[in-house]
C-alpha cells in the first residue's frame, strides 16, 4: 500500500474537529475549534483552514473526508436534511473542493460515526450496528459487516425525523421541529430538548451538564426530565429494533456521556419490542466523541467505504 495521509473533518453543531491518519491508521494530528453559528461562508472558511493546517503538519496534500449533519442530495448535489440550517441548499462539496483544490468525500456524520465504531470500536464483532447521535440534533447510521448503508435516497438511519412512537397526538403537536413537522424524535431526544423541557418545568435556563448535575444531586425536576428522556429513548430505539433488529446499538454525541441512559433505557424498552427476548445491546461509543472524525478520515479507504454515488 502506498503511504498517504487522510484528513477527517467532523462538522458538529458546536465544534469542528479535524484528525489526520497515516495509511497504517496511526493518528498524527488532531485539532478542535468552535463551529461558526449561522454562517455558511464562515463554515467553509473554518473547514478550509483546518485542512490546510493539517496539510502543513504532514508536509503534503492530504485526502479529505468530511462528516456533516445532513446529506448531499443525489439530485442536486446540495446539502439537505441538516439541523445546521445555514448549510441547507448550499453546494458545500463544490465550494470546499474549490477552496482546497482537490476532490473530497462528504458523508452523513452519523454514518461516519457508525463506521468507526463498527470497524474497531464497540461494534467490532457485530454484523448489524445501528449508530445513534444524541447531541445538538439526533441522527442515526447503519452498518452491515462494518460497511455503511446509505440508502437510495441517502437517508438510511435518519430516525430523528420520524415521530416518537407510542406518544399522544397532543404531546407530539407540542414539539415543533426545524424540518417543519411536529413530534420528531429529535425534538424529544436532543440536548436542546432537555434544556427546553427543564425551562418549561422551572422557568430557568440551564445547559444539559448543569441539569444532569442537579439530577445527580437529587433535584426532583431534573430527575423527572431524565426519567422522561429515558422513556422517550426506549420508545424510539424499540421502533428501530422492531424494524432493523440490530445486534448492537451504539450511542455517540454529547449526551452519550450520561451513563444512566444505558441500563435505564434497556430496562424500559421491553414493553415496546415485538419479541419475547431482546438480545440487542445498548452501549456507549468506544472511541467517544472522536468516532465521527475517525470515520470521516476513513472515507477514502475503499475497504471500509462502499457508497460513492454522491461523490462521483
Amino acid at each position: 500500500m502506498n503511504n498517504f495521509y487522510s484528513t477527517g473533518i467532523d462538522l458538529g453543531g458546536t465544534k469542528i474537529e479535524s484528525i489526520v491518519f497515516d495509511s497504517r491508521g496511526g493518528q498524527v494530528f488532531r485539532k478542535r475549534i468552535p463551529s461558526p453559528q449561522g454562517s455558511y461562508t464562515d463554515t467553509v472558511s473554518a473547514i478550509t483552514e483546518l485542512v490546510l493546517e493539517a496539510d502543513k503538519h504532514v508536509h503534503e496534500i492530504t485526502k479529505v473526508g468530511i462528516g456533516i449533519p445532513g446529506a448531499l442530495s443525489e439530485k442536486t448535489g446540495l446539502v439537505k436534511n441538516s439541523n445546521s440550517t445555514w448549510l441547507i441548499g448550499k453546494p458545500l462539496k463544490l465550494d470546499l473542493e474549490y477552496s482546497l483544490k482537490r476532490h473530497i468525500k462528504i458523508e452523513n456524520d452519523a454514518n461516519c460515526f457508525t463506521v468507526s465504531e463498527a470497524v474497531d470500536g464497540a461494534g467490532a464483532q457485530a454484523h448489524v450496528v445501528f449508530g445513534v447521535i444524541l447531541g445538538t440534533g439526533v441522527g442515526g447510521g447503519i452498518t452491515i459487516n462494518a460497511k455503511p448503508l446509505r440508502g437510495i435516497n441517502s437517508i438510511a438511519g435518519e430516525w430523528g425525523h420520524n415521530p416518537l412512537p407510542w406518544t399522544s397526538e397532543q404531546e407530539l403537536n407540542q414539539n415543533k421541529c426545524y424540518c417543519g413537522k411536529r413530534g420528531c424524535i429529535e425534538t424529544f431526544l436532543s440536548g436542546p430538548a432537555i434544556e427546553k423541557n427543564y425551562y418549561k418545568k422551572t422557568g430557568k435556563v440551564l445547559n444539559v451538564e448543569n441539569i444532569l448535575a442537579l439530577s445527580e444531586a437529587g433535584d426532583l425536576n431534573a430527575q423527572a426530565i431524565f426519567n422522561e428522556f429515558e422513556i422517550h429513548l426506549a420508545k424510539g430505539l424499540a421502533q428501530i429494533i422492531n424494524v432493523l433488529d440490530p445486534e448492537l446499538i451504539v450511542i455517540g454525541g454529547g449526551l452519550s456521556n450520561i451513563s444512566r441512559l444505558y441500563g435505564n433505557t434497556a430496562n424500559r424498552w421491553d414493553e415496546y419490542i415485538f419479541s419475547d427476548r431482546i438480545n440487542t445491546k445498548l452501549v456507549p461509543a468506544q472511541h467517544g466523541d472522536a468516532s465521527g472524525v475517525r470515520g470521516a478520515a476513513w472515507l477514502w479507504n475503499c475497504l471500509l467505504y462502499t457508497s460513492d454515488a454522491a461523490d462521483e
